[in-house]
C-alpha cells in the first residue's frame, strides 16, 4: 500500500533529509521522524529542498517495520520520497532555510565588533519579507557600553531588543520568557556572525540540544551537533509548539527574490522612517542628501540613529546600481 502525507524538513546533509511526518489518521508513520531522499526530477527541474520546506512524502509498507506495538521507518532513506516541495512563504538563500516567523538576529557587543551594516542589510531584508526580527546583543559583559549604545539603536528603530550574557546569565531568563510565550506554532531562527556567541545562547536556552540531535540519526548526525548546516528543534520536544532553528554564520545575507528588491522598496524596509515618508520636500526624495528631507532633519534631530541612516546611504548606492536585466 501507498502512503501519501506532508511533513516538515527539519535537517538535510547530503541529498538526505530528515522529514517530520503530520499528525494523519491511518498512516502508520503520522508524526513520525523519517529519513527521506528526494525525487530525482528535483535536480532536472533545479528545485532543492532546505530545511523548514513543507513537503509532500511517499512511502510504501516496505518503508518501515513494525514488531505489533511500535512502527519504526527504516534507514536511508531509499524507500521514503520527497514527492512535491510546497509553496514557500519564503526562503532565505544563506543560511538556507524556509518559511521563517521569525529571526533572532544576533551580534556581540565585542569580540567579535559588531558590524553594524551587515546587521542592518539582513534587518532590511527581514522587513522587506515579512518576517519579524528580534536583535540579540551577546556578550554585554565584554563591553556593556558598547551593548547599551546598540540597544539604544535598535529601540529607537522598533525592534524587540534582548541585552544579554551567557557568561553571567544576565538577560537569558528574558529572552527565554520571550521564546516559550511568543513562538508558539510557529518556526523561528536563530542568525549571527561566527563567534557572536549564538551556539552558546542556543544551548543555554535549550539544555537538551545535543541530546535531541543525536537521537534523529547516526548516519546523517556525522559526529557531535555543529552548526555546518540548518537544523530545526523543537520546543519542549513537540514540534506542534513551535521550533527553533539553528543555522550557520553569516557573513552575507539574501533572500531567494532579493532581485525584486529595489532603492525604491528600501525606505519602506527601514521601520523607523515610516512616520516620516511622504513629508519631504520633493515627492522623489532619495533621503540621502536632499534639501528639505523629513528622513534627514529626523537624523539631525536623533530620532533615527545616524548609523542605521549610514546603512541606508550604503545599501542604496548599491540597488541603484542594479539593472533591470540583473533582475533573473
Amino acid at each position: 500500500m501507498e502512503y501519501r502525507t506532508k511533513g516538515k524538513i527539519v535537517k538535510g546533509v547530503g541529498g538526505l533529509y530528515i522529514v517530520r511526518l503530520a499528525k494523519k489518521g491511518g498512516d502508520p508513520l503520522s508524526e513520525k521522524l523519517v529519513e527521506c531522499r528526494a525525487r530525482g526530477v528535483f535536480r532536472h527541474n533545479r528545485i532543492t529542498p532546505i530545511v523548514g520546506d513543507e513537503v509532500e512524502v511517499i512511502y510504501t509498507d516496505g518503508s518501515y517495520v513494525s514488531d505489533g506495538e511500535n512502527t519504526t521507518p527504516k534507514e536511508g532513506g531509499r524507500d521514503i520520497m520527497i514527492a512535491e516541495v510546497l509553496p514557500r512563504r519564503n526562503s532565505l538563500i544563506r543560511p538556507p532555510v524556509a518559511n521563517i516567523d521569525m529571526m533572532f538576529v544576533s551580534m556581540a557587543a565585542a569580540s567579535p565588533a559588531p558590524v553594524e551594516e551587515t546587521i542592518d542589510k539582513m534587518l532590511s531584508i527581514l522587513e522587506h519579507s515579512g518576517i519579524e526580527a528580534v536583535v540579540v546583543i551577546e556578550k554585554c559583559e565584554l563591553d556593556m557600553e558598547k551593548a547599551r549604545q546598540l540597544a539604544e539603536v535598535y529601540t529607537l528603530a522598533g525592534y524587540k531588543v534582548f541585552v544579554l550574557s551567557c557568561v553571567t546569565g544576565e538577560g537569558v531568563d528574558d529572552i527565554k520568557d520571550f521564546v516559550y510565550r511568543e513562538l508558539k506554532g510557529k518556526t523561528a531562527a536563530f542568525a549571527g556572525a561566527s563567534g557572536v556567541g549564538k551556539s552558546t545562547l542556543m544551548n543555554t536556552l535549550f539544555p537538551s540540544l545535543k541530546l535531541d540531535t543525536s537521537n534523529i540519526s547516526r548516519k546523517i548526525e556525522r559526529g557531535r551537533h555543529t552548526t555546518r548546516h540548518v537544523e530545526l528543534f523543537p520546543i519542549d520536544k513537540d514540534f506542534e509548539q513551535g521550533c527553533i532553528a539553528d543555522t550557520p554564520g553569516f557573513s552575507m545575507l539574501d533572500f531567494e527574490r532579493f532581485d525584486f528588491f529595489t532603492k525604491d522598496d528600501l525606505p519602506l524596509t527601514m521601520r523607523e522612517f515610516d512616520d516620516y515618508i511622504g513629508l519631504c520636500k520633493y515627492t522623489k526624495c532619495t533621503h540621502t542628501k536632499e534639501e528639505g528631507c523629513a528622513i534627514l532633519s529626523a537624523v539631525r534631530e536623533g530620532k533615527i540613529a545616524k548609523s542605521r541612516h549610514n546603512s541606508f546611504i550604503s545599501m542604496y548606492n548599491v540597488l541603484k546600481e542594479k539593472k533591470a536585466w540583473d533582475k533573473n
